[in-house]
């Protein structure tokens, strides 16, 4: 059970989407695209939504995040090594009827700004001595992911969302427990998003 997810924002002015041939899940404010990969051993999903802010997004304790993403219940700071980067944990909650025991993520992040804009997150799963696994959680495991959120250009205050994910969640779960579970999760995640955004002051 290895898949592709890309998601993609549905009304007028969403960028035109590839993956059209794909089997589709739609929901009120995104579509969900997938098919088996033939490449990767976790899942990686690709995301496009018109507007999206930082603020809503980006990984820090007490921040915008945990007060509307579901499946973030908070983030620790484990360690500052630069400006830039950081060694960070996050918590989820369960979820999916409790079939899906509390999860925690310790991945080293990297936050950088560039000269047109575009502010990018990439992070992946790394062993800290500072946090090693808790009894209450089970760990997961984020291999290489990132989101980029990047100006649209001639259209000041809108904001396209890119955004990868390769998410292990570790335990035993069985494979129709996740391949159910990241969907509905993805899809409820950007709708939760897409209203977040609106509520941001700028």
């Amino acid at each position: 059970g290895v898949f592709i997810w890309a998601l993609q924002q549905e009304g007028a002015g969403s960028p035109g989407c590839p993956f059209k041939p794909w089997p589709v899940l739609r929901g009120n404010e995104v579509s969900i695209y997938w098919r088996p990969s033939t490449e990767f051993s976790g899942n990686i999903g690709s995301v496009c939504v018109p507007e999206a802010v930082w603020e809503c997004l980006k990984p820090e304790a007490g921040g915008l995040r945990t007060k509307w993403d579901q499946n973030v219940k908070d983030f620790e700071l484990i360690e500052t090594i630069s400006d830039t980067i950081s060694i960070c944990r996050t918590l989820t909650p369960s979820a999916f009827m409790k079939i899906i025991s509390p999860r925690d993520f310790v991945d080293v992040v990297l936050i950088k700004q560039y000269e047109d804009g575009t502010i990018a997150s990439a992070a992946t799963n790394v062993e800290h001595a500072l946090c090693p696994p808790q009894p209450r959680y089970v760990r997961g495991f984020n291999y290489p992911c990132g989101c980029f959120c990047i100006p649209v250009p001639g259209e000041p205050g809108k904001t396209q969302v890119l955004a990868f994910f390769q998410t292990d969640l570790g335990g035993y779960l069985p494979q129709t427990v996740v391949d159910s579970f990241f969907p509905s999760s993805m899809a409820g995640f950007y709708s939760n998003l897409t209203k977040a955004v609106k509520t941001v002051k700028t």
